[in-house]
């Protein structure tokens, strides 16, 4: 017979971002399908030139993404055409992504040709690319020079999750614990959910700063009423984590922090094992 599920915490933000590698919104509540948060990294840039998708992942080509904030028009709903995103722009103005002169507007924000890509849910409510010629979705990646990272100062490419604009899981899930544990190792850094870009913030109950969701990979999170998450490996962090964003400051330390003291992973990978709604201050199980 299976234990009760241990209560380890509850959900104090959730995320999503709208346009991929641009500002997100924070929700009260979500509907979680098969492929993650519906709406979450419904949209993408693409590069005309090469077809690969923009990230910050490579500020040297994307330097601004983080100064772009990006949210659904309005709530999505499962097996239904998914809405626009308003898109708000540098210099405050904003475009909505139906509007026939957008590719103009970005191509012109951003200093590249671009365009914009879409997803669509599939009859099963999993994600597929709905972007007419994407074809195989890539980004490059750029790794600073910081000891601990699989590569150093070099510029990679990188397959997105086929049929998606996810890096490599449909929900990404971080503690309160692990960014206390951060703080007390580099004060001098802001380490802030929003530098991490996480889905779900779990607030521990346990009152620990440590790690503690690196102990939860292999087991299932229960979340409020109904969903169920896989957690499947730990978050490994990269060069968009020490960039500035809105009141944050550039910091090559928030990232040398997580190498030196947790492989420079923060947070925790998951799979939807099973949906439903999920509201801030629901309960989190760890079964």
């Amino acid at each position: 017979m299976n234990s009760t599920p241990k209560v380890v915490g509850s959900i104090v933000s959730v995320w999503r971002y709208a346009v991929k590698s641009m500002l997100g919104e924070e929700l009260n509540a979500t509907e979680v399908s098969e492929g993650g948060l519906l709406g979450d990294r419904a949209y993408a840039i693409v590069d005309r030139s090469d077809g690969k998708v923009a990230s910050a992942k490579n500020p040297r080509k994307w330097p601004r993404l983080f100064d772009f904030r990006a949210a659904l028009a309005r709530t999505p709903r499962r097996g239904a055409k998914l809405p626009p995103a308003r898109i708000t722009l540098p210099d405050g103005t904003t475009v909505d992504t139906d509007q026939p002169d957008l590719h103009r507007i970005l191509s012109q924000a951003l200093e590249r040709e671009v365009t914009l890509g879409a997803i669509a849910p599939s009859a099963k409510n999993l994600f597929e690319s709905a972007a007419p010629g994407l074809g195989p979705c890539k980004l490059e990646e750029y790794w600073p020079d910081i000891e601990g990272l699989e590569h150093r100062d070099t510029v990679t490419d990188c397959s997105l999750r086929e049929g998606t604009f996810f890096d490599a899981a449909s929900v990404h899930l971080l503690t309160t614990a692990t960014l206390d544990r951060l703080r007390m190792l580099y004060p001098e850094g802001r380490f802030e959910a929003r530098r991490f870009r996480p889905n779900l913030v779990v607030q521990t109950a346990s009152g620990e700063r440590d790690f503690v969701e690196n102990a939860w990979v292999g087991r299932t999170l229960v979340i409020g009423d109904a969903v169920r998450l896989s957690l499947t490996r730990l978050c490994f962090r990269c060069v968009m984590t020490t960039l500035p964003q809105g009141d944050l400051p550039k910091d090559p330390g928030i990232l040398r922090t997580a190498a030196q003291h947790n492989r420079a992973s923060v947070g925790v990978y998951a799979s939807v094992l099973q949906g439903g709604k999920i509201r801030r201050g629901d309960s989190v199980r760890l079964e």
